[in-house]
């Protein structure tokens, strides 16, 4: 079987490589490719992305180059477009989701045939590093408003860390009309209201390493906006 890892890009040159290396080392013994997505990263990403591709090859890494900064949401779906794989993880390239968890959520998803399973800060197992208190608060306060108003299932509806069956994740994509944070939460609200199953494994999460984080009050906004959106439509 093969896997396709989907990894959206802007200003990432630095965690790039690393990310790639631990994906090659903890999926070694797995069919897979990555299919990069990059958003026109002004520091030079694309080029750090070409000379890993020239180094593993073409069968192992797709490059997908857009004008601009596009969003995460469009670019899972124009990853998607060039992902061969029958199953598809979604993962940041930030260092903030660590490879080693990919073969647990894959044997939770052969045993349990989960048609989601996602990883998770907030069950027993899990956690995040390196935030401070405003993050935490955030993070926290966003899943808690989703959770009392959609009834979601799952425990945190705001990571992006997961793995789907291609049937699954090419249902779900095309009905979901949120942007930024909250395109994650509307994905778990469509998968609940399509009937699929959606499994949970525990993981933490690590601030990143290099960069900035994008996190802003133009990306709280938005995700009010979309929560308020599924509240009133679903």
């Amino acid at each position: 079987m093969l896997y396709s890892i989907i990894l959206p890009t802007y200003n990432e040159r630095e965690n790039l490589p690393i990310i790639f290396y631990l994906i090659h080392k903890y999926m070694s013994k797995l069919d897979f490719e990555v299919v990069i997505v990059d958003d026109n990263s002004p520091d030079g990403t694309y080029d750090v992305a070409k000379a890993i591709q020239t180094s593993y090859g073409e069968k192992f890494v797709t490059i997908v180059s857009r004008a601009g900064k596009l969003g995460l949401g469009t670019a899972y779906v124009e990853g998607l477009k060039f992902a061969k794989g029958q199953r598809i993880i979604l993962m940041d390239a930030d260092m903030s989701h660590h490879p080693k968890v990919i073969p647990q959520m894959i044997s939770k998803m052969d045993n349990s045939k989960y048609d989601i399973v996602t990883g998770s800060r907030y069950i027993q197992g899990g956690g995040v590093y390196g935030w401070d208190t405003y993050r935490k608060l955030t993070s926290r306060t966003a899943n808690f408003l989703a959770d009392f108003l959609l009834n979601p299932g799952v425990s945190d509806l705001t990571g992006s860390f997961r793995l789907y069956e291609r049937k699954a994740i090419e249902t779900i994509l095309p009905r979901v009309r949120s942007k930024g944070y909250a395109f994650q939460m509307e994905i778990m609200i469509r998968a609940k209201k399509a009937n699929m199953t959606v499994g949970e494994v525990p993981i933490t999460f690590v601030d990143r390493m290099y960069g900035e984080s994008k996190l802003g009050t133009k990306e709280i906004i938005l995700y009010l906006k979309g929560l308020l959106h599924l509240f009133l439509t679903t």
